[in-house]
């Protein structure tokens, strides 16, 4: 068969019959039990989080909503591409054999811990995206949020966010309940604020002491074997108003690490954990760059209030060397609907890039002066999401709710935000992730064919690399997403020039394998385990020829972080994580991870308000 046109791909799955709608889904499984504490700790998802659930498909949101788990259905699978499939010999409508479609959760699932010291996961309720009604005795999170526009008129608004936002319950100190992920003139520069006092454990303080909060770093050392790592320092998380807070970011740099909280930044040593400096901010964080800049700058954005009606668009540029506060800026609103109400940032070279809800706006990071806006493409394409990083890609939301309703993806030039290149996706494939910027590989997901793909571009181009054909789905860490897109939100995809390394589905005894996919033919090259009983793994990057990944800990003992030769093999231990510290360090379920210089590192990155006075945690890190 002659090759079909760029646009158009097969995907992984299948429809069950003739009419191409797929049987009903099983039901799901009865709610899951509450985790066990682990040291009185267990890090629940905030009120009306949600997750995947397993065994259910995923209800669709008002352009598509991401891929999820489904019977195994007989038969081929149709895709937008046609390009030939590996599996099925039935034509799909493009004319072309594509796979078949298999029981899989997609790159959304956060596997239960069945062999685990945790229990389950947290309760979950319908697909990372949902919209969810506020908890009993709550404050709608709707209510007064005139940007948000339900019903028919939500196809309009969600579709061009560009941010991440997740709903919670109300909160008696009147905090904002809409909240923000998975990142001027120039202003004085004061000195940081460094913490000189001891963490008392009551949640509110930095830890200074070097241990951190009521567990001491013996108690999470006990039981050390000879090889273990060690726990360097625990940090506890400041307490946070009834509607919960974001503790998005974790940056290393050297010897130190940073994290953002609440309405903190804090720059930790990173052998001890003693603070070294503190930048406080008047309002609630609500978004971070993920990246520093080359001479470690970070920019992050605030709420402008307490307010039902306050938005995320107070910027500050952060010196993580130092903690001085650098340029101060208001992102303006946009055209009807296109307001800072949530924002997005993205650090890309020295351009900055804040996406607004249907829009993006580019500053220059050292001074923040403006450089270009991102806005409408022709009559009826709003930028709906971007990227930072080695790229700036932007995605596109056209037609919302209309007949020809699609996806586009743009590479922008981060200097002056003009489009390098265009592609567009055919009807019903939304662009949920971007599992890799170098190269390009993008998931997709078709909602209302019950499909998923993932497909890889040539450099410098949006022609068609390959597309991968695997019998399952992967399963990275995407964390709790929510109403819009959050591109880079997955832990546990990495990727070199030629391979792309995935971590497959977790089975029933806790374990999954890292796979190798060939990225010019998409094709699987080889598989490894993971290193134990009950082990599912994350693959982090790569480096030095190795994979470098990150294994959950079990019952029995930590989590451990290997090399894999990128040639496939045997993976290799770089850490051991203690025993004694496992049933803590299991209970990150919304988490950052690093590894850097030796050291593991791994946060939280959302925060409840517990009613009590238990302790939160919000990261510990390990060492040799």
């Amino acid at each position: 068969m002659s090759q079909p046109p760029d646009d158009r791909m097969p995907t992984q799955g299948a429809t069950p019959n003739d009419s191409g709608q797929p049987a009903s889904p099983p039901p799901p499984a009865g709610p899951p039990t509450a985790p066990a504490p682990g040291y009185g700790y267990p890090q629940a998802p905030p009120p009306g989080a949600v997750a995947p659930q397993p065994g259910a498909y995923p209800q669709s949101g008002p352009y598509g909503g991401p891929s999820g788990p489904y019977g195994p259905q007989p038969g081929a699978q149709p895709g937008p591409y046609g390009q030939p499939g590996p599996y099925g010999q039935q034509p799909g409508p493009y004319g072309q054999p594509s796979g078949p479609y298999a029981q899989q959760p997609g790159p959304y699932g956060q596997p239960a811990y069945p062999q685990g010291p945790y229990g389950q996961q947290p309760p979950t309720a319908s697909y990372p995206g949902a919209p969810q009604p506020p908890a009993p005795g709550k404050r709608n999170p709707f209510r007064g949020r005139t940007g948000i526009v339900v019903a028919g008129a939500v196809a309009l608004v969600v579709v061009a966010g560009g941010a991440v936002i997740a709903l919670t319950g109300g909160d008696d100190q009147k905090d904002d309940p809409v909240k923000k992920d998975p990142v001027a003139g120039p202003s004085t520069a004061p000195k940081p604020s460094a913490s000189a006092s001891v963490d008392q454990g009551d949640g509110s303080g930095n830890g200074g002491d070097g241990a951190g909060g009521s567990v001491g770093v013996e108690e999470l050392n006990e039981g050390r074997k000879d090889g273990d790592s060690r726990v360097l320092w625990y940090r506890p998380a400041p307490k946070v108003p009834g509607s919960g807070a974001d503790a998005p970011g974790l940056w290393v740099l050297g010897d130190l690490v940073a994290k953002a909280a609440y309405k903190q930044v804090v720059g930790y040593d990173a052998d001890g954990g003693a603070a070294r400096w503190t930048v406080d901010l008047p309002f609630k964080v609500c978004s971070v760059t993920k990246e520093a800049s080359a001479d470690g700058k970070v920019v992050v954005a605030h709420m402008s209030g307490v307010s039902d009606r306050a938005k995320c668009n107070q910027l500050q540029q952060i010196d993580l060397k130092t903690g001085a506060k650098g340029w101060t800026k208001k992102v303006p609103d946009g055209d009807l609907l296109d307001s800072a109400l949530t924002s997005s940032l993205h650090l890309v070279g020295d351009t900055l890039v804040v996406g607004r809800q249907s829009s993006g706006v580019g500053y220059d990071v050292d001074s923040g002066k403006q450089r270009f806006t991102v806005d409408k493409y022709g009559t009826d394409c709003y930028p709906a999401a971007f990227t930072g990083g080695s790229k700036l890609l932007s995605v596109a939301s056209c037609d919302p709710g209309g007949d020809d309703q699609h996806d586009e993806l743009r590479q922008l030039d981060p200097a002056t935000g003009k489009a390098q290149w265009t592609k567009r996706f055919p009807k019903g494939w939304r662009i949920s992730r971007v599992y890799s910027l170098d190269p390009v590989v993008l998931y997709l997901s078709n909602d209302a064919k019950k499909q998923w793909n993932v497909t890889a571009l040539k450099n410098g181009s949006g022609t068609v690399r390959s597309q991968v054909s695997l019998n399952e789905a992967p399963e990275p860490d995407c964390g709790w997403a929510s109403l819009d897109r959050a591109l880079q939100s997955c832990t546990g995809v990495a990727a070199d020039a030629n391979t792309l390394y995935l971590p497959s589905k977790v089975k029933k005894d806790g374990t999954n394998e890292l796979i190798a996919v060939n990225l010019n033919t998409g094709k699987e090259k080889w598989r490894a385990k993971s290193t134990g009983t009950g082990r599912s793994l994350l693959p982090l990057r790569v480096e030095d020829g190795s994979v470098i990944s990150y294994e959950k800990p079990t019952y029995e003992a930590g989590g451990v972080v290997t090399a894999t030769p990128v040639g496939g093999g045997t993976p290799k231990k770089l850490l051991q994580n203690p025993a004694g510290a496992a049933a803590m360090e299991g209970t990150f379920y919304v988490k950052a991870i690093a590894y850097q210089d030796g050291r593991f590192y791994i946060s939280t990155t959302m925060l409840t308000n517990t009613k009590s006075n238990a302790e939160q945690k919000l990261m510990m890190a390990f060492g040799p």
